[in-house]
């Protein structure tokens, strides 16, 4: 991590799962383990520290250690929503999201997505890999909030419109497969058979 750069990371955990049959996407296990263990395990030597982003299972999600919150904004609004409630609580200007159901990320995310940020003075950075912009992943700063409510309050929901108000950078990864989310059971099959890494 880059030397006086303090980062708080956000694990969101806080969706319906639609496409996995309703199942709470955090505590779905590959290899014995849930999948939200696999990215703390990414992320905690990146950062100064860690939020979890919950609306279902708050007990279960308390015993990995962190503190978990919950939405301000009711019906399961989506990321944006876990994001805001973070910023409302994190000690550290700059905040880093991670969905769930990433177990792969890279181990110099937060280095290189902290640098392009500095160096392009921008809002917000995101990777791209495989040819497509991961915008579920970002790191944007704290003193955003207050647009990100009005954002929120004005109804809408979708992370890309919200990022697209911002100064922004994309920051190029190698590694498409580092991005891999899980949305079906049956990716999390497919999973299994990367887990060696």
């Amino acid at each position: 991590m880059l030397d006086s750069i303090h980062i708080t990371a956000v694990i969101l955990a806080g969706g319906q799962a639609r496409r996995m049959g309703g199942a709470d996407k955090g505590l779905l296990l590959l290899d014995e383990r849930p999948l939200l263990a696999w990215v703390q395990e990414r992320v905690q030597p990146q950062v100064d520290e860690i939020l979890i982003s919950a609306n279902r299972n708050l007990e279960q999600y308390a015993q990995f250690g962190y503190p978990v919150l919950s939405d301000e904004i009711p019906g399961f609004a989506g990321p944006l929503a876990g994001l805001h409630r973070a910023m409302r609580t994190a000690r550290n200007d700059l905040i880093l999201t991670v969905p769930c159901d990433t177990p792969f990320l890279p181990a110099d995310l937060a280095q290189r997505l902290c640098a392009a940020l500095t160096r392009d003075s921008a809002q917000i950075a995101m990777p791209g890999a495989g040819g497509r912009t991961h915008h579920a992943v970002m790191l944007c700063k704290k003193n955003l909030a207050p647009d990100l409510a009005a954002y929120l309050q004005s109804g809408e929901r979708k992370v890309m419109e919200w990022q697209r108000r911002l100064k922004q950078v994309v920051v190029p990864f190698d590694e498409p497969e580092a991005f891999a989310n899980f949305n079906t059971p049956e990716d999390l099959v497919k999973a299994k058979n990367t887990t060696g890494r």
